[in-house]
């Protein structure tokens, strides 16, 4: 279902018109068609040639097309050397100038957060190795998604095994109950995240941050221009100095200026110091 001409030519005429890319879709487009073909049997509607006529003719189904176009892959300590680098490198060293700064909390941002596996990740990564470095310091993270079903999961913070199996074993021990739920968090690895339902196109919820992950989402799945957009208001949302973190196979647009690529990877970015100054 997944090669069929139809649907690849229904995705290749759609996506653009909501600023999305076919090449970021391309190779996971099988969990948005299965949506799709589910959308078009409960219209009663033939094929993509049929659902195409449908949206030209009742333009509010293009916002049910958007929410049908997310990408739902997550789970856990997902891309494994990114949280190495949060751990020994990253983390610290942002944990260490907020003291100098003499900031109570390291303010952290996790965009496109789905049912919670990264905020939490990033969560269960301070709690059992980084907390005991920096007592005076408070980890604050907002995560943000769209999807307020996978946002009452991730309140819940109850997971299958194969959402944790990525979990280094003595984390996954440490951090977890097995309950007949699945596997719950420990309440105070919970506490220093909060969910709130943002969309990412629109502008931030919070400023002032000295860390941004948004990987695997704008810089994929986005058009150039819409990438664009998104990438000032992330800069405007960091401290100077703070981190953007993006996807692993990710890089930011050509042009865009303010931010310096790390050494860590390509897809690591600090804010050019320089460009704001520290609020007063």
């Amino acid at each position: 279902m997944t090669n069929d001409p139809d649907w690849i030519a229904f995705f290749k005429w759609a996506l653009p018109q909501l600023r999305m890319r076919w090449a970021g879709f391309r190779k996971v487009r099988g969990q948005v068609q299965k949506r799709l073909y589910r959308r078009l049997q409960l219209l009663s509607l033939a094929d993509p040639g049929a659902y195409r006529d449908y949206l030209r003719q009742h333009p509010g189904e293009w916002r049910i097309l958007d929410s049908l176009c997310r990408i739902t892959i997550s789970r856990f300590y997902r891309d494994q050397g990114i949280y190495a680098l949060l751990a020994a490198q990253i983390m610290p060293d942002l944990a260490k100038q907020a003291e100098r700064d003499r900031q109570a909390a390291l303010r952290i941002w996790s965009v496109g957060c789905a049912s919670g596996e990264e905020p939490y990740s990033v969560a269960i990564l301070w709690g059992l190795q980084l907390e005991q470095r920096f007592p005076d310091t408070e980890l604050l993270i907002l995560a943000t998604d769209t999807d307020r079903h996978l946002l009452g999961r991730a309140r819940k913070a109850c997971y299958p095994y194969s959402s944790l199996k990525d979990l280094p074993p003595a984390w996954r021990a440490a951090a977890f109950t097995d309950s007949a739920d699945g596997y719950c968090l420990q309440r105070t690895l919970m506490q220093p995240v909060l969910f709130v339902e943002h969309d990412v196109r629109t502008p931030v919820p919070t400023t002032f941050l000295h860390l941004i992950l948004c990987r695997n989402l704008v810089y994929t799945y986005y058009e150039r221009d819409l990438q664009q957009e998104i990438t000032a208001r992330l800069h405007a949302a960091l401290r100077p100095g703070g981190i953007l973190v993006l996807g692993s196979h990710e890089t930011l647009p050509p042009g865009v200026a303010g931010f310096t690529p790390l050494p860590y990877g390509r897809w690591i970015y600090q804010k050019q110091p320089s460009v704001d100054a520290e609020p007063g």
